[in-house]
């Protein structure tokens, strides 16, 4: 069974970030077409859907990973910015995080030392902050 699905799948593009996007967006327009009994969100997943398998199962590669990467590039930062929040609520207990004054880049300083001397990395820059 498994040979015949990697003789299927040779020289076709498989699955990406970009398909995840689109499948997660489909469940999630699903679920409110439900919810609401909006035919036109189920459409629209369903399009999705489809959309997903076409880039799945299509043999321009070069194609797919072009759209890959626009995608990437502008889900990136995005994705980073909710890592660092992750980041920060998961050692909320032990750490404080400050932005500098200056460059407003983020510091991260241990918890209950009191008024502390800060020197950001990143600038050189020193205050003085609570922590």
């Amino acid at each position: 069974m498994m040979n015949w699905f990697r003789r299927l799948m040779y020289g076709r593009y498989g699955g990406d970030p970009l398909n995840s996007a689109l499948l997660v967006l489909c469940i999630v327009l699903m679920l409110i077409s439900i919810l609401t009994h909006l035919v036109v969100l189920s459409w629209l997943g369903s399009a999705l859907l489809l959309l997903c398998y076409f880039r799945m199962f299509s043999r321009n590669i070069q194609a797919r990973y072009a759209e890959n990467q626009r995608f990437l590039k502008w889900w990136q930062p995005i994705a980073n910015k909710l890592g660092n929040k992750r980041a920060q609520f998961a050692d909320r207990k032990t750490h404080r995080y400050l932005k500098c004054p200056s460059c407003a880049a983020t510091l991260r300083v241990p918890r209950g030392k009191g008024r502390i001397n800060v020197t950001c990395p990143k600038c050189k820059h020193q205050f003085e902050a609570k922590s």
